[in-house]
């Protein structure tokens, strides 16, 4: 995995922030989500990298970057927190314009990075997920049940995190694998199912996962609420999602959630599991070039 890029440990002012780089062309980052590190992104990555500088970071609290302290507020962990860290990384690299992409919990620190940083980010991509707002704002029997782990996860330290420990296999094989982590034939080796498990193993983590959800209940929903209506992503924005998941059985068309939030909205559905990338790693890495290739203000000449 990975041949030909560089690891990178990137000082940001809160901590380093580890990232492999590989390519030439214009910069893309790359962001993961839960419960996962950089690795979803491996063989899309050596796709893009044909086209591309791409840059794949573990985001703050995962992975090899550092781990925010908690606090009682959340935003540590906040996405609005998150993306400043990555927009520092990204300028360590020398990239002081580039295009991000997102799956999951990495689509949500893309989406904010975009509202909050217009003149870093050129243009964006968000995969299996709608504006944190609007997931809260539209929650009904559906979301309870679906996105129980929302909830769960969201609960005051450390009620989630001593649960998870008691039992993480059961975690693991009834809730990440459920929801189609490993599904996807000759996607998934075993070695890289083990190290997704054994993230679950290590206490760091899963407090910033629940210190994630945690954030995405409070401050997360706040700065939503507080943009709703306010502030428009003014770049390209490109949304990919499961059309088996869940996102097209709660919000109905996934495109007219976005387009109250972004003034170039396109994107489909895909045909995997949550887990996009990692199940149709050709079909997104083809998506996300064309979208980016296709969009001139994507990469504009200085």
């Amino acid at each position: 995995m990975f041949d030909g890029f560089a690891r990178h440990d990137l000082q940001t002012s809160r901590g380093p922030i580890f990232a492999r780089v590989a390519g030439q062309g214009p910069p893309v980052l790359l962001l993961h989500g839960y419960p996962q590190t950089h690795v979803m992104w491996h063989t899309a990555a050596d796709l893009l990298q044909k086209h591309f500088t791409v840059v794949v970071a573990d985001l703050p609290g995962y992975g090899e970057s550092f781990r925010p302290v908690p606090a009682a507020d959340h935003t540590p962990h906040s996405k609005r927190a998150l993306a400043v860290d990555l927009v520092q990384a990204m300028g360590l690299l020398g990239h002081e314009r580039f295009a991000v992409a997102g799956h999951d919990r990495g689509g949500r620190v893309a989406y904010r990075m975009a509202l909050d940083h217009p003149d870093r980010v050129t243009a964006a991509a968000v995969i299996d997920v709608v504006p944190t707002g609007d997931v809260w704002a539209r929650a009904d029997a559906k979301m309870a049940l679906g996105y129980w782990h929302w909830a769960f996860l969201a609960q005051p330290a450390p009620l989630p995190e001593r649960l998870i420990a008691a039992d993480p296999d059961a975690f693991f094989d009834f809730h990440v694998r459920a929801l189609g982590l490993g599904r996807a034939p000759d996607r998934y080796p075993a070695d890289l199912m083990a190290g997704y498990r054994a993230l679950l193993d290590d206490a760091g983590t899963v407090q910033a996962i629940c210190e994630d959800y945690r954030a995405g209940a409070g401050v997360d929903r706040e700065h939503d609420d507080a943009d709703r209506g306010v502030r428009r992503i003014e770049c390209p924005l490109l949304a990919l999602w499961s059309a088996n998941g869940a996102l097209p059985r709660f919000y109905g068309d996934v495109l007219d959630v976005w387009r109250p939030w972004a003034d170039d909205v396109t994107g489909q559905a895909m045909p995997a599991s949550h887990f996009v990338v990692e199940d149709q790693p050709e079909a997104t890495a083809e998506a996300l070039t064309e979208f980016l290739l296709r969009k001139p203000s994507a990469f504009p000449i200085p």
